[in-house]
């Protein structure tokens, strides 16, 4: 079954870890990288933009409306993902959790079912 490991980012909590910690996170991620890609649970990755680069756009009356910026009030936003082909739930979870994120303080990993994909 195919899940997406979603990355909920808090630039907060990030900036406010030593250096050393930052850098461990990037490790931390090509290890998971390396895991996924030998066991051929690896489909596809992605890095977003930070909410400041993004555009909203609204259609109101039929006419698109497009503002900058972040689209939610919150500290905390979607930063990425890793989209896995595993055989349960479980695995997914075990691999969420191999994301350095999930071990900080106020950061974490959701572990989403895909219900449906096209060309996957």
């Amino acid at each position: 079954m195919k899940y997406l490991l979603v990355l909920n980012i808090n630039p907060d909590v990030l900036a406010a870890l030593p250096e050393a910690e930052q850098q461990a996170i990037g490790a931390g991620h090509q290890k998971l990288m390396d895991t996924i890609k030998a066991s051929g649970e690896f489909l596809s990755t992605v890095a977003l933009e930070q909410p400041e680069q993004t555009a909203l756009v609204r259609v109101r009356d039929g006419l698109p409306a497009v503002t900058d910026g972040p689209f939610v009030e919150s500290k905390e936003f979607l930063g990425g993902f890793y989209l896995v082909d595993v055989a349960s739930r479980e695995r997914a979870c075990e691999l969420a959790a191999m994301i350095p994120d999930a071990a900080i303080e106020g950061l974490g990993v959701e572990v989403r079912g895909l219900v449906y994909s096209e060309g996957l």
